[in-house]
């Protein structure tokens, strides 16, 4: 019985020592299994990993993580290189973007990470006044529309203030809508709002409005004259004095860039009336009261006076009475018929001054008188007139 138990005692010894034994292999085994896997740090999309494996290459380490990666992709290194222990690898997914540019669509594919990181990888350079419609630090997406407006310079006139402005718009329109400026009912734009803006080119606003003016305006008095005999011909007398009279006026003006170009008449409505003058004229004709040859010192009456040179066709030179014009071309003679004045009488002739009656001519009959003048520019001026006359002595 002894030895009975001493034997089943060993075989389960045994059994132990054997299960122990596998169990050592396969511990060494697995420790083995995996101190024999490289060490690879990964970035996928700019997250970070560490991965041991066995495998053979970059391709399999990405299959092995369920990664696809496209030709438009970044990948370092490439995927056929063989895995060492403690490499580097790093895959970026590449995202389509549509990038339109004054109008002209592009495809691409891209790694940039910001808007700012592919305008860099495109070598595109943006001015202050340029237009786009993300900002540099938003992040890529698939799929993405970048929309970018390249501005131009142009020159913007508004009610006649002028400018020096960038614009990035197509119409006239869309220009002064991205400037904020509004247009009024009346105000004209050059050129039209639907017109293609051209560098350099000018955007001409003409501000026009209409305006009411009301102003108070005089109406001029007219003289009104009146025949009166029991006046001297010559002589006036004031009836009625004239007063102006006031008018109020209303007026539409229009105005072009705060200038007037324009005024109608709405309405008129008087203030004052106006007064007219009222002169009377006389017609009272003194030369019938003289009597011919009959001049008294003093007397006074009306003549037609016309006027003659030294130097006139048929003139001598020498008056009636003997004076030498040619002489005496500053001398103040005059011409008369006798029997009215008498040769040698003085008088005082109304706008040409004192004179001598010191000759005659065989057109001075009545009371018609020719005044002696030193030119006949002159006697031209003179010409023919009524005046009055008066007898000194």
């Amino acid at each position: 019985m002894k030895n009975l138990f001493s034997k089943s005692l060993s075989g389960r010894n045994l059994i132990i020592v054997f299960a122990s034994f596998v169990v050592l292999l396969t511990i060494l085994g697995v420790l083995f299994f995996e101190g024999s896997k490289n060490t690879v740090a990964i970035t996928l999309n700019d997250e970070h990993m560490v991965v041991k494996t066995h495998a053979d290459t970059i391709k399999e380490i990405l299959d092995e993580l369920d990664v696809s990666p496209r030709s438009q992709d970044y990948l370092s290194p490439k995927a056929n290189t063989k895995v060492k222990d403690h490499l580097k690898v790093v895959w970026k997914q590449a995202n389509k973007v549509h990038i339109v540019k004054d109008n002209e669509k592009k495809t691409i594919w891209t790694t940039a990470g910001t808007v700012a990181e592919l305008l860099t990888e495109q070598k595109i350079v943006l001015k202050e006044q340029d237009q786009i419609s993300a900002r540099p630090q938003t992040a890529i997406k698939n799929k993405m529309n970048i929309d970018i407006k390249i501005a131009f310079p142009l020159t913007f006139v508004d009610g006649g203030k002028e400018q020096q402005v960038w614009a990035t718009s197509a119409t006239v329109a869309d220009f002064l809508t991205q400037q904020g400026t509004k247009l009024n009912e009346l105000d004209r734009v050059e050129p039209s709002l639907t017109e293609t803006i051209a560098e350099n080119g000018v955007i001409n606003i003409i501000r026009v409005e209409k305006v009411t003016d009301v102003v108070e305006e005089p109406v001029q008095f007219a003289v009104v004259t009146k025949k009166d005999e029991s006046l001297e011909k010559g002589k006036e007398k004031i009836i009625t004095m004239g007063k102006h009279g006031r008018v109020s006026k209303q007026y539409e003006v229009l105005l072009e860039n705060g200038k007037e170009i324009s005024r109608k008449l709405i309405s008129e409505q008087n203030i004052t009336e106006k007064q007219d003058k009222v002169v009377a004229v006389g017609t009272k004709d003194l030369t019938v009261q003289v009597s011919r040859g009959a001049a008294e010192t003093g007397t006074e009456f009306y003549v037609t006076a016309t006027a003659y040179t030294a130097y006139c066709n048929g003139c001598s030179g020498r008056t009636a009475t003997g004076l030498n014009l040619k002489s005496n071309p500053n001398m103040k003679v005059i011409a008369v018929d006798p029997r009215v004045i008498p040769l040698g009488t003085k008088v005082y002739v109304e706008g040409y001054g004192y004179a001598i009656a010191a000759d005659t001519g065989g057109a001075i009959k009545g009371n018609i008188i020719d005044l002696f003048m030193p030119s006949k520019t002159d006697a031209y001026r003179w010409g023919r007139k009524k005046v009055k006359i008066k007898i000194l002595q």
